[in-house]
């Protein structure tokens, strides 16, 4: 059964942690979508009514294919999922698809761009849109330090790593302000295998001033907690969302990459347009 056109599946069905033999001759079947809401529902999101736009940004560094006379292609690319499609898509099972492609021949780096667009808006369930870079083009990652201030520096005590929104707290008498803050003590686990996944968090707002001691302990508090890298940037847009009351918010995160992949989830009320594709430091 083709798992793109089957209902989404949960997270303890999908191929993490498990033996996989590699298929190397292009396998769309692979792909393994995972409803959206059922993680959603557990922080308060309704379907029809997100509190937040924004896109998934993967960037893919094991890719590779075979022309029309059987000579390998080598290729970077990166794919953008929109945060209100009904599906997010299993990283292993992705891997999995694009290695599918290692010996399957392709007229050429056009022709497997809108392969992958077509598969990946199947299995999302919305429009995915898919840029292709051959390594003969020179293609350059930037490698950029996140905007705005660190909260790293803070002296603070912690002893939580669940996750615990209560140490969110904003000024909510005093003046409005606007500031980006990150940090890059983010690590959370994986929500199947429990293998940690380590990255950077910006925190871009207009609205009462948060308290930078307390959003720096409740990013540490995700130090144990599983969840993906999607969820647990929307977990934190919630919270801040609903405990600070700005008027306005973006949140992204830059993960490291596992498995050639790495992703780099964005929400946001609207008015703040997503962060360019340069890289952190660690990715």
């Amino acid at each position: 059964m083709n798992q793109s056109n089957s209902p989404a599946h949960g997270a303890e069905s999908s191929p993490l942690g498990k033996p996989a033999d590699y298929c190397d001759t292009y396998a769309p079947d692979l792909l393994f979508p995972i409803a959206r809401q059922i993680k959603r529902a557990e922080i308060g999101i309704v379907a029809d009514s997100l509190p937040f736009v924004g896109e998934d940004l993967w960037n893919a560094y094991e890719l590779s294919w075979l022309n029309p006379r059987g000579k390998p292609i080598v290729a970077i690319a990166s794919f953008r999922v929109p945060a209100d499609s009904p599906r997010l898509i299993e990283s292993k099972s992705l891997k999995l698809y694009l290695n599918s492609c290692n010996q399957s021949r392709f007229a050429d780096a056009d022709v497997l761009r809108v392969t992958f667009e077509r598969d990946l808006s199947q299995a999302a369930g919305a429009p995915v849109t898919v840029d292709l870079q051959p390594l003969s083009l020179h293609p350059v990652r930037v490698i950029a330090p996140p905007p705005g201030e660190s909260l790293d520096e803070l002296e603070i005590d912690i002893d939580t790593y669940q996750p615990s929104p209560d140490f969110l707290i904003a000024a909510q008498d005093g003046p409005e302000v606007s500031e980006t803050l990150h940090s890059h003590l983010l690590k959370s686990n994986c929500l199947v295998t429990g293998q940690p996944d380590w990255g950077c968090i910006v925190v871009r707002y207009t609205g009462p001033a948060i308290d930078r001691a307390g959003l720096l302990r409740y990013i540490v508090s995700f130090r144990k907690h599983n969840e993906f890298h999607e969820q647990c940037v929307e977990r934190v847009f919630c919270d801040i969302l609903r405990r600070c009351k700005p008027r306005e918010l973006a949140v992204w995160a830059r993960y490291t990459r596992r498995g050639g992949l790495d992703i780099n989830p964005f929400r946001s009320t609207g008015e703040f347009p997503p962060p360019d594709n340069s890289a952190e430091l660690r990715q």
